[in-house]
């Protein structure tokens, strides 16, 4: 079985702030490494995961620790009121068919 390497981050964002939070959360340059990103956010806007999938632990790790992560993260800083976040390994599970 394939074995993924994920981040994962979960903010709760000051109200109404989600659409300047989204701008700020663009990575630039887009980090070595990540293979894909998704977001979800509830229903009220207030509360955003991001779900990011790596090559490996050392390539997030290395975003992690660059500058541009840490401009991105000054960036969002004025909109985000908490944050969790942690890094996973893991693997797709199959789903029975009907």
């Amino acid at each position: 079985m394939e074995e993924y390497y994920v981040w994962v981050t979960t903010r709760r964002l000051q109200p109404g702030a989600l659409e300047e939070f989204e701008r700020a959360w663009r990575p630039e340059p887009y980090p070595r490494g990540l293979h894909r990103s998704y977001a979800y956010w509830s229903e009220d806007g207030q509360e955003i995961t991001g779900v990011s999938f790596w090559e490996s632990q050392e390539a997030c790790d290395a975003w992690r620790s660059s500058e541009s992560e840490a401009q991105r993260r000054a960036s969002m800083a004025p909109y985000v009121v908490e944050e969790r976040e942690g890094f996973y390994r893991g693997r797709q599970l199959a789903v029975p068919q009907r």
